[in-house]
């Protein structure tokens, strides 16, 4: 069977499927190819796959085959799988290198599609406004914004006909929420983004512009092969790996501002940063899925497993930290019976729901403590701090051109004056954060009352687990797991209505 560049018979082919079972089924007795490296460019694979292919009768050649059977033959062929091998890490070095200078130049590493609401610009090097796809994005972000279910903005945009960032059928919920939490979308002011890039890079910006933040380099995809036995013979199941990089290590592209309003950005973020989707796994709803259940020991997401064979299923939570990577990454290993669980906390939280008495006085603590917060005492101390940095440091300058300070200590009290400068612009803007939080805070709970409340006297016998899943999100409940097999339930940012407790 002659190898003609397009299925191929390679491990990494899917070509190669169709080969084996013609070589299991004694169809063939010889495949060729035009070199060594079109079956495998790893040795082993290629190992692996000439002894199967010998079990059916089969030999595998190339036409840059070297050797024979011989023992010096196999050792000429061996030397050059291993260049193969050679060729392709270089290849991929190259490669990784090459972009990485590309990203560091300011440039766009163009893939088939770009990101939604940009297009290519004519050099495929950057990035401009696709203003029609632009304008689904902002209207995303202001729908989340505004309090909406990432669930109701996607069936919105399903019934009102709008394509789908690929070739899918509809809208998907988690590519929202990657969508919202995307740099690109944010816009960074000019002393923002030169902070990020290097000054070859900086000196093309506008000062008076914003801008987005596209990074490159923050993950490594690493790609294998599993084998695995198949009906008539073994197969060989890709694999890929993805490894977060550390933050060092990312390098930031400016993009054109995406028009979205950067307080509106912030909002959304906020808002669905503990709205995890439940999971519906093993053929059933997790309704402490979604980060709701967290280990006692590691912060992590408990996840749901199933245990026992089709007609003795049994359900748990468990830490997918201790599960994955052992006792020293966490030491809770306890599983946690998902019936008995959901049902302790559904019966504490149904409790609560049937009280609006005890809800709306615990609103009441809950404004009275953030009343004793000033948010606008603390935003006039840090505005302070930063007018404070900024005469410093046009004191230390003046100094500098009489010559009282020399260069290198201006540079040394320059430096230090500008990590305090990060730090107040930091605290500041998070005061301001909070100060937003707390406007829309009584709103939201009232509206929390009056939606729960109204439907505990419905009957919560009724809820779903999808209504109950809702209802933990709404109360910002956490249900902490111990590895004593107890769970704590914590009220989150409504604690003063939840008051912690152990099951």
């Amino acid at each position: 069977m002659e190898d003609r560049g397009q299925s191929g018979a390679s491990l990494e082919r899917p070509g190669m499927d169709r080969v084996r079972d013609l070589v299991a089924g004694g169809d063939i007795s010889l495949v060729l190819a035009q070199d060594r490296d079109r079956f495998a460019r790893e040795p082993a694979y290629h190992y692996l796959l000439r002894k199967e292919f010998e079990e059916h009768g089969t030999k595998i050649r190339a036409l840059s085959d070297r050797g024979d059977d011989s023992p010096e033959g196999e050792l000429t062929d061996g030397i050059l799988d291993q260049l193969a091998k050679f060729e392709r890490a270089k290849i991929a070095e190259r490669s990784r290198r090459g972009k990485r200078r590309m990203a560091s130049e300011g440039k766009v590493i163009a893939v088939p599609s770009p990101l939604y609401g940009f297009r290519y610009t004519e050099d495929r090097k950057g990035y401009e406004v696709n203003e029609t796809k632009m304008c689904v994005v902002r209207r995303i972000f202001e729908a989340v914004a505004a309090g909406k279910t990432l669930r109701s903005i996607k069936k919105g945009l399903d019934s009102d006909g709008i394509p789908t960032p690929g070739s899918g059928r509809s809208w998907n919920t988690a590519y929202i929420r990657q969508l919202i939490g995307h740099d690109a979308y944010r816009p960074h002011t000019y002393d923002e983004v030169r902070e990020l890039v290097s000054p070859d890079v900086a000196v093309h910006l506008d000062p008076n512009k914003s801008y987005g933040i596209w990074w490159f380099g923050r993950r490594r995809h690493h790609h294998g092969h599993r084998s695995e036995d198949g009906p008539d013979s073994r197969r060989y199941r890709k694999t890929k790996k993805r490894v977060w990089l550390s933050r060092e290590q990312w390098i930031a592209v400016p993009v054109p501002d995406s028009g979205v309003p950067r307080e509106i950005v912030d909002t959304a973020r906020e808002r669905i940063k503990n709205n995890r989707a439940a999971a519906k796994t093993g053929a059933r709803f997790w309704e402490l899925s979604g980060g709701i259940s967290r280990c006692a020991s590691c912060d992590r997401a408990m996840s749901g497993t199933r245990v026992g064979g089709k007609n003795s299923k049994r359900f748990y939570y468990r830490c997918p930290n201790n599960a994955i990577n052992g006792w020293e990454a966490c030491p809770n290993g306890k599983h946690h019976r998902a019936e008995r669980t959901e049902a302790e906390v559904w019966g504490e939280i149904s409790s609560l729901l049937k009280e609006p008495e005890r809800l709306r006085a615990g609103v009441a603590r809950m404004l009275e403590d953030a009343r004793r917060y000033d948010p606008q005492h603390k935003m006039h101390v840090w505005a302070k701090r930063l007018a404070e940095v900024d005469a410093k440091r046009s004191r230390y300058q003046e100094m500098a051109a009489e010559g009282l300070i020399d260069f290198d200590e201006l540079r040394a009290k320059l430096g230090a004056l500008e990590a305090e400068r990060k730090t107040a612009a930091r605290e500041l803007e998070a005061v301001q954060d909070k100060a937003e939080r707390l406007a829309s805070l009584k709103l939201e709970t009232e509206a929390l009352i009056e939606a729960y409340s109204s439907k505990a006297h419905a009957g919560l016998d009724l809820y779903t687990p999808q209504d109950r899943f809702d209802a933990y999100k709404v109360l910002g409940l956490k249900v902490i797991a111990y590895p004593d097999g107890t769970m704590e339930l914590v009220g989150g940012p409504l604690r003063s209505i939840l008051e912690s407790r152990r099951l």
